[in-house]
Formats: C-alpha cells, structure tokens, sequence
C-alpha cells in the first residue's frame, strides 16, 4: 500500500494518496475551489485538467507563482491557501480576461441559467470588467448543423468537448487550435459540424460549460404547428424521457413522471399522445426476426449471412458506424429506429386510419438524444420531401416548453397515451439503457426459436454499466454469444475486434451514450455524477417489472397492426416502411 502524503490546505491537515491534485485534496478536505475547464467524469474514466484557464489557482507556499489546483499534484509537507487576497484578485482578473473577450447575450443565450461561466462570475461579484474588451468578439462564425449549433464566441477554450469527443467517443471530430484570444476549439479543416465526421451524439454539449456549444431548438416550429388548425400534431416520447423529465421539475432523479409527462404533453396542446415504446415492440419484431433468420441461415451452412447482427437504434451509432466501418455496411440489422418505425406508421397506417393526408400530419419526437434531430432529417426518412419525423426535440426542450406554458408540472394528474400507438411491454421500456434492446429481442427470440415460454424475463448478465461487457444465453441447446458496448469508444474496440477475428458474436447492441439513452445528451445535465444515471436505470427497470406484458409480441396493439396492416414480420410491405439501408460516407 502506498504512503500517504501529508498536506495542508486553509489549516486543515490532510493525507492523500501520491498523485492527487491539490484541487482532490482539497475537495476531500471540504474546501471549495472554483473551477471552469475542469472536469471529472469518473464513470467514463476520463479526466478534464489542461489547467488552462486558471480559475482554480492556489497560493503554495515557497512557490513564486500560482499553482493551477486541477493539474497540480501534491507533494509531502505542502501548505496551500485557496482564498487569500492574491489568489481572490488573481481568479477575478482572469475572469474579467475570459468575459472582455466573450458575447454579453445572456439574457438570449440557450445556456442562461445553465451557464458555468455565468455562475462564476455571479460567485466572484463581477459587474464591470476593468479589462479592456476585445476585438475578437463576433469574429468566429455560427456552425449549425442538424442537430448541434457551435458558437466560437463564446468558447471558453475548457477543451471539455476535445476531451469527451477524442478520449471517450473516440469520434475525432474537434482539436484545439491557436494560442492565446485566437484560441478556439475547431472541427477538422474548418469545416461545418454537418460536413464533419461528427456523429452528433451531443456529448459535446452535455459538458460544454458555456453556449458554445448547444442543441438545435425546435420548439419555436412545434409551436406554429399546434397553433395552426389544419395541421393535426401528435407525439411520441422516448423511455428514457420519463426517467428524467422529472429533475427538471425538483423531483429526485430516477422519479418516473410518465402520467404527468402524458398529462402535460396533452395540456400543450397536442392532438395525440403516443408512446415510442409502442414502435420499441415493433422494432424487436422485425430486428428479432431478422436475428433469427439470420442464426438460421448461419446455422443451415448459408455462407452469405453476416454475423454478428448490430442493433441499428442509435442514430449517433449508426453515423459512427458509416463512417469508420464502410466495409462492414451489410453486419447491422436494417430495422429503423423505434423513432423512424413509429414516424413511418404514423404517416401511413395512422394517417389512413383518421382520413389525413401525410402533409397535413406533424409527428414530434421528444427523445433523450440530440442525434435523433439529425437523423429524422435523413433523406431516406422522406416521401417526396415529407419526414416521416418533422420535429425532434429532447428531454430539455419539453421542460422548457412545459415551464413556457406556466403548466405546474408537480401538481398535475397522471393520464394514460392514446390507443392504438401507446401500448407498450416492458421489453419496449428497457430500450433506454443500455443492454436493454438485445434484453427485449432475447425474450422474444427464445420464444419464436424454441417455442416454449420464458417464465423469467430477465436477463441480468445483460445487465449493467460495464463499458462493454459479454455473455452467452441458452436457447434450448443454442448458445448465443452477445456482446454490448455504450460509449462510442468502447463500439470501436468491439467492430476492431471483430474485424481482427477475435470474438465470436452472434448479436452486438451498441449505444453511443453512457449508460445508453439515460445518458443521452438532450437529458437533464447530470454533470458526470453517476448516481444521476443509476437512479435513471432503476427506474426504467421498475417500470419495466410493473408491466403486465413483458414481452414485445404479446403487445395486443402490435398483433393489431400486422394482422391489418404489416401482415407480418419483414414481410415486403414492413420491410418497405420499416427497414433502411446505410451509407459509405467519405473519410477526411
């Protein structure tokens, strides 16, 4: 074991294993230190501390200059002061550097409120900068893409979205370049976000501590829409949504406010409130059938069948995906996403059943994702220009609109969703974490394959936050090997893998978020605290466990729909408005 080190921090003693930093010590000495580019997000084993933007610098004594705390370790006999004078005037001349050269669009700005920086400057008491401002203000162009809107203006150089993009997704899509005010954090080339190799999973935005980086709002659009009588505007709600909506309003996290959720969506006005999970069922029925048919195949000597199958729910995956995997476009199931499935059959089997014609039919997603505003935008979920999705907005937008609308959330009655698209199984409600949609295909697939019933549904080896993690179900003599992985970086070394031959995988469920959907970056912000994500899982199980059907084909609503509409599962007719094709995209 090592020796523990010895310091002092404001007068109080503290021992601390080598290697910790005084900003550590300090936290675990219970003294507070300010801090703007750093950031710690232990579950995803990353660690934010360039030390450059020196909020967080302390006196040490002997030492002539200030030490920045996130990026300084501590040695055996140290005394450091957090609070004196020359620390206290040193913090606020930086501060007053960092706003003289940054927009004063508070009051406009996505993040007012939200915004790390302004917090700092309300707990330091800045109210005039004494330094003289900046040219450089406005001089950076707005990057807008689908989903994600960069503005350099307000880029603090933190490089909290390099770190989360290069070390945790592994996406490569943002670098720091530049010294001093011309500093910026850039995508490759200089390109648009939208041009970029960029997934738009939004983890960028999630820890972005200032509006340099924000979603796409679509909320000003779905507000026109519900106010013009010849449209009929109805929406779905992700499962992850109902987990978290909720800390918005000061509920715990991991507090479910699925019937106030319902009950609010109606108050704004919506036509019809539909469920994802109703489409989440209907995905396990085509991508377990294509699972099955697949195993088969593979099983009957068919050389043509690939394997591993890939789930194909996550947009953000799916944009990884083409990217850095074009030789493997054949490997993931075609099924779209429950999204896109629900916006599919909204246009066609919904819209024929109520007498309206498509153009005249506004389907909004609320989604835990920022991906999912890029990928409802995708050409190939359009009809003659039509998104089968017209709007996605995330789990932040609809507290913004629900708060918007004065509806006072806490108080509000629990109702149930609208038939014939709000019925779900529990297997629909796990597809918000991760290892949950390879958890609902299995309890449907060992049914179909083996024909006897599965009298326990649940599948805990699936289970859990491990990056990746494996295991092997028992299909009546079958042994099925499954591999799952969230966080993009851990999608990486599984598809490496399987390229160099080393696993054995008959299915791979991948999400690009922490924990899956939970941690998805149109969420609450949950700032890296864990238990945030884990009180979110929970829940989602529990409502899972509260279901009376459990399984996705025993859901009465989809039998409906097949039986009058589909036919069955991956026939030509649901292959046509439920299945999709990828793209090779180029590489820089």
């Amino acid at each position: 074991m090592d020796k523990k080190i010895k310091v002092i921090i404001d007068n109080k003693s503290v021992e601390v294993a080598p290697g910790t930093t005084i900003y550590q010590a300090a936290k675990q000495a219970g003294v507070d230190i300010p801090v703007l580019c750093y950031m710690n997000l232990h579950d995803l084993g990353v660690e934010n501390k360039p030390g450059g933007c020196r909020i967080c610098v302390v006196e040490v004594e002997g030492r002539k200059n200030l030490a920045p705390s996130c990026s300084t370790e501590c040695t055996e006999g140290m005394v450091v002061r957090t609070h004196s004078v020359r620390v206290l005037n040193a913090r606020k001349n930086v501060l007053e550097l960092i706003l003289s050269d940054h927009p004063k669009d508070c009051l406009l700005c996505q993040k007012s409120g939200r915004c790390e920086l302004q917090d700092l400057a309300v707990r330091m008491g800045i109210r005039e900068i004494h330094a003289v401002e900046n040219a450089l203000v406005s001089t950076y162009r707005k990057d807008e893409s689908p989903s994600i809107i960069r503005n350099m203006d307000k880029c603090v150089m933190c490089r909290r979205c390099e770190t989360i993009c290069n070390e945790v997704q592994t996406v490569g899509a943002l670098s720091a370049v530049n010294r001093g005010f011309n500093a910026v954090v850039a995508t490759a080339f200089e390109q648009d976000l939208k041009d970029s190799r960029c997934t738009f999973c939004g983890q960028c935005v999630a820890v972005c501590p200032t509006g340099a980086l924000t979603e796409v709002d679509h909320t000003p659009k779905i507000i026109n829409a519900l106010a013009d009588p010849s449209k009929t505007v109805i929406v779905q709600t992700a499962p992850a949504v109902r987990a978290a909506l909720g800390e918005e309003f000061g509920f715990a996290p991991g507090t479910l406010v699925t019937g106030k959720m319902v009950t609010a969506l109606r108050r704004l006005g919506f036509d019809k409130v539909f469920d994802t999970d109703f489409a989440a069922d209907l995905t396990i029925m085509e991508e377990g059938t294509e699972l099955l048919k697949r195993i088969t195949g593979y099983l009957n000597g068919d050389k043509t069948v690939k394997l591993p199958i890939l789930t194909s729910c996550c947009p953000a995956w799916v944009n990884f995906f083409e990217w850095n995997y074009p030789d493997m476009l054949d490997v993931p199931s075609s099924a779209k996403s429950p999204q896109q499935m629900f916006g599919a059959l909204a246009k066609t089997y919904f819209a024929k059943m109520m007498g309206i014609d498509r153009k005249n039919l506004v389907v909004v997603s609320v989604m835990p994702c920022l991906a999912k505003k890029y990928e409802c935008q995708r050409d190939e979920f359009k009809v003659d220009g039509n998104p089968d999705v017209d709007y996605s907005i995330s789990t932040r937008e609809l507290a913004h609109l629900i708060k918007l609308a004065n509806i006072d959330f806490a108080s509000l009655p629990d109702s149930g969703f609208d038939d014939p698209m709000g019925e779900s199984t529990g297997a629909s409600v796990i597809f918000g974490v991760t290892g949950g949609v390879i958890e609902a295909a299995v309890r449907t697939a060992y049914e179909i394959y083996t024909g006897r019933k599965l009298e326990s549904v649940d599948f805990h080896e699936l289970r859990g936050f491990e990056g990746i993690r494996t295991a092997t179900i028992d299909f009546n003599g079958l042994k099925l090997n499954i591999g799952i992985a969230h966080k993009l970086g851990n999608a990486r070394k599984l598809l490496d893998g399987i390229r160099a031959g080393m696993y054995n995988f008959h299915a791979i469920e991948i999400m690009a978020c922490p924990g899956g959907c939970i941690g998805g970056a149109g969420q609450p912000l949950h700032h890296g605290d864990s238990s945030i994500i884990q009180a979110r899982m929970d829940a989602i199980y529990r409502e899972d466990a509260g279901k009376k059907i459990r399984k996705s084909h025993e859901n009465p609503y989809i039998k409906r729909v097949y039986g009058d509409f589909l036919g069955y599962p991956m026939s030509e007719k649901a292959h046509e408005l439920l299945h999709t094709h990828y793209f090779k995209k180029e590489k820089l």
